[in-house]
């Protein structure tokens, strides 16, 4: 080789080999401060794209589970009101049935329903309970329905009985003879708009479709064919009740026909809380074993006015529409059956200041127990719900981090190894450098 001084080649050749190491060991440094073998596309074009990808998954995974909690918060808010509005409730069929015994005088019964018109209240304050500023329970979040009327069903009689049927010829589900006679009296009180109507009257050649026509009768209303049924409107008020004389509209588990009852006006204005049917025979007592089957009508459907699908929208996916919705009944007292709004806009609380209205409230304080308690157990059920989601949402975050860690983490150890060594190799070719460098002054000796 000749002895040259303009081209080092030997030190260019090891200048070369030093930014390679130097290089390397940048490349190492960066893994080993940051703990990620893949800092950035160029790295590993593929990976990085595919850790991104996992990256952008598992925030949303996060996301979708900080939702689901503040759902289940929302919930539990609208939970704890309407667990409120049961306990309410509670005591208020204790009164009730307070108010139902004759060993209470007027001024009791007063007291009573002093007691009444405060927890009413409370119900309504109940109902107006906000979560963020959103109402829950007072029906601005319920799905999307049709305005629907309330229906009661009875089991209890015979199958082929029709609302054209003799009360004298009704039989239980079992066809045995309810053995109501034609001197027996009939007692019938049902609730609409917070107002009790009763009537009595001899049973006769009287049919199951009497009952709910002289019921009407007696508070003053108006009689019109509707259809197979009979429609009642009491004074200037809308339709009260409507019959659906074939009695075919519902059915039993077994598939077997049962009679319904529903009001004639749909929505909460229309609604039945509640009816109350007793026999009491000639010598002035209570037939009891007749009215466990007469009186044995069950709400089937409640009344609800026409709402917009204002249902609560939970977005716990991580995609559009993976969402759990969830619709919030009516637990103002109007919709429970314990208030009512007339014609001119007053508001009228259930009465219980008689024996007689008391005694007719406490199938509607059952409804109104049944109504809240059905609503209690929905939103349980989507909290229950929301428990598992989370769950899920917090395997799955695990999940995808952890073959997110396989693709960036760096092997600590093995980056580590490969610092050294490249510290070692940039070490050595700083030291050659100089060496090539040096060469050049032992030409220049030649020189001299």
């Amino acid at each position: 080789m000749a002895l040259v001084v303009k081209n080092n080649m030997s030190a260019l050749n090891t200048l070369n080999i030093m930014s390679k190491n130097n290089k390397n060991l940048a490349s190492s440094l960066q893994k080993v401060s940051s703990g990620q073998k893949i800092n950035s596309a160029a790295d590993d074009p593929a990976g990085y794209a595919i850790s991104q990808r996992m990256q952008t998954q598992i925030r949303s995974l996060n996301q979708d589970n900080n939702n689901a909690a503040n759902g289940q918060n929302m919930l539990k808010t609208a939970e704890g009101a309407v667990s409120s509005t049961v306990d309410i409730l509670k005591t208020l069929k204790e009164k009730v049935l307070d108010a139902a015994n004759d060993t209470n005088t007027t001024y009791d019964r007063n007291t009573i329903q002093d007691y009444l018109d405060q927890a009413v209240d409370q119900i309504n304050d109940n109902a107006t309970t906000t979560y963020n500023g959103k109402l829950l329970v007072d029906g601005s979040m319920n799905q999307k329905g049709n305005a629907t009327t309330v229906a009661y069903s009875n089991a209890s009689l015979d199958s082929s009985t029709t609302f054209s049927t003799q009360l004298t010829a009704l039989k239980d589900r079992n066809g045995l003879s309810l053995n109501i006679l034609k001197q027996d009296t009939v007692t019938v009180s049902y609730v609409t708009n917070g107002k009790i109507m009763t009537t009595s009257f001899t049973v006769g050649t009287s049919t199951l479709s009497d009952i709910f026509t002289k019921a009407g009768q007696a508070a003053g209303a108006n009689i019109s064919g509707m259809g197979n049924g009979v429609t009642l409107k009491t004074g200037n008020e809308n339709s009260v009740i409507g019959v659906n004389a074939q009695g075919v509209t519902m059915h039993t588990a077994d598939g077997s026909s049962v009679l319904t009852v529903t009001s004639s006006k749909s929505g909460v204005s229309g609604n039945i809380a509640g009816f109350t049917i007793s026999i009491t025979g000639t010598d002035g007592n209570v037939k009891k074993s007749v009215d466990t089957k007469l009186d044995a009508w069950d709400e089937q459907i409640n009344a609800q006015d026409k709402s917009n699908d204002n249902s609560i929208t939970l977005q716990v996916g991580t995609k559009a529409n993976q969402t759990i919705r969830v619709g919030l009944g009516d637990m103002r007292a109007q919709a429970l059956g314990l208030q009512g709004v007339s014609g001119d806009g007053s508001v009228q609380n259930l009465d219980v200041s008689t024996r007689a209205n008391a005694n007719a409230a406490v199938n509607v304080l059952d409804n109104a127990v049944q109504k809240a308690l059905k609503e209690q157990t929905q939103i349980g059920s989507v909290e229950s719900r929301l428990d598992y989601t989370q769950d899920n949402l917090t395997t799955a975050s695990q999940n995808v981090q952890a073959s997110e860690s396989t693709i960036t983490d760096a092997n600590m150890a093995q980056e580590m190894t490969e610092y050294t060594k490249n510290n070692i190799l940039m070490q050595a070719s700083q030291a050659m450098l100089a060496q090539a460098n040096s060469g050049s002054q032992n030409i220049l000796q030649l020189l001299q």
